[in-house]
């Protein structure tokens, strides 16, 4: 195992960690939802839920057609560059942003999002290039390790700004940070191969590949069975993703300052979870992994319709964080199971469209569950029925064990 691909490539999260935290997460949700858009009778919720929606819809629908066509034409590497540059670009471009311009935020929130999650599907499909089978779930969760450092070093360096107001600069930051972080991955992970396909070739071939892929996946029990219990959890897991923030905001009253300290502290623990169980996911096999985890985020979910302070809600978020990490590393390196060699980016787009897809239903039914009862703990109980379904239906899949070889359930 290559240390400096991999460092490369984990390197590539801790970059984009940037975005996920400062700008998904913490500090621009709640400023356009507030700030933007305001949150009276959860207005400011349903524009963000439809934001989000949109842009997951978008990446769902182009991703199984994108993975196809990076692999037939050997532009891996490239997609990755561009849509890295439509996450910075759309990102900076939220500096120029005045209070109430709801559309264009809309719309620069749709694009930077889109060129963050799609630029995924192929940042994911280097994984089984750079490690062997029986260590490509410690890299996953080293991935998402290092990647949660990289939210902890973004959200210091945008608490003294957040304080002072400079909103505007903040956003710059995290522009820099996405781009100079993730330069090592372009400049070390395998380059794309050459090929001789043109774009209007390889795009109908592409075209093809996908479809043949999915009919292909659907045809095989165990990933097909997988895929829509990883349909459902992991609606759950990005509705809390999507919505954590405003709920500690306005439910529970928390400060900016106070969100962001409370967003530290959850990246700790997921680091500390990600790291304690990265070498248990190959021993243990993802499947057990992701069980435990699923577990305690049902259990999460329902304390948290039931916290009333505060104090309550720290405890609850925490202990949360302790599985977001290995949820997600566990559910990429249980994947990886089932893709024949030379399928990576076809079956990751696949992956890609199954878990865009679980980002459309959940923010947009929380935000209208959040709007309908003027309040958000009638909508914190639909996030923990997506966990217990989705853990109901993973209990039913084959493989995902310590010895499983790649390709072959």
């Amino acid at each position: 195992m290559n240390k400096k691909l991999v460092l490369s490539w984990c390197l590539f999260d801790f970059a984009n960690s940037s975005y996920s935290a400062v700008i998904a997460a913490v500090v621009f949700q709640v400023y356009y939802i507030n700030r933007i858009v305001g949150n009276e009778a959860g207005r400011g919720d349903l524009w963000w839920g439809a934001a989000i929606s949109a842009s997951m819809l978008t990446v769902s629908l182009s991703s199984p057609f994108l993975g196809g066509i990076a692999d037939h034409a050997g532009l891996r590497k490239r997609l990755l560059a561009l849509y890295t540059s439509l996450c910075v670009l759309s990102v900076a471009g939220f500096s120029l942003l005045p209070p109430g311009a709801v559309i264009s935020g809309f719309a620069l929130i749709v694009l930077a999002n889109i060129g963050m999650e799609g630029g995924l599907v192929f940042y994911n499909s280097f994984l089984p290039q750079i490690a062997p089978p029986d260590r490509q779930g410690r890299v996953s969760s080293w991935g998402f390790g290092v990647g949660y450092a990289g939210s902890i070093l973004s959200l210091l360096i945008a608490l003294p700004l957040a304080r002072s107001g400079s909103f505007g600069t903040i956003w710059l930051m995290v522009a820099v940070f996405f781009a100079l972080f993730s330069l090592p991955a372009f400049l070390y992970l395998p380059a794309d191969r050459r090929s001789d396909a043109g774009i209007l070739h390889a795009g109908t071939a592409g075209a093809r590949m996908a479809w043949a892929t999915i009919r292909e996946i659907w045809q095989r029990r165990e990933p097909r069975k997988f895929l829509i219990a990883y349909l459902i959890y992991e609606d759950g897991v990005n509705t809390v993703i999507v919505f954590s923030s405003s709920l500690a905001a306005t439910t529970f009253g928390f400060s900016q300052g106070e969100l962001i300290a409370l967003y530290l502290v959850v990246q700790i623990t997921a680091l500390l979870g990600a790291f304690a169980l990265a070498k248990p996911t190959d021993t243990w096999g993802p499947r057990r992994v992701v069980t435990i985890s699923l577990l305690l985020w049902a259990t999460v979910a329902v304390a948290a319709f039931f916290a009333q302070s505060k104090e309550a809600f720290w405890a609850v978020a925490c202990t949360a964080g302790l599985g977001l990490g290995t949820v997600q590393a566990g559910t990429r390196a249980f994947f990886t199971r089932f893709i024949p060699a030379g399928k990576e980016a076809e079956y990751f787009g696949v992956y890609s469209l199954v878990g865009k897809s679980s980002a459309v239903l959940g923010p947009l039914v929380f935000g209208q569950l959040s709007a309908a009862f003027g309040s958000q703990r009638p909508a914190i109980l639909s996030i923990a029925s997506f966990f217990i379904v989705g853990l109901f239906l993973l209990r039913r899949v084959g493989g995902g064990g310590p010895h499983d070889a790649p390709g072959r359930i």
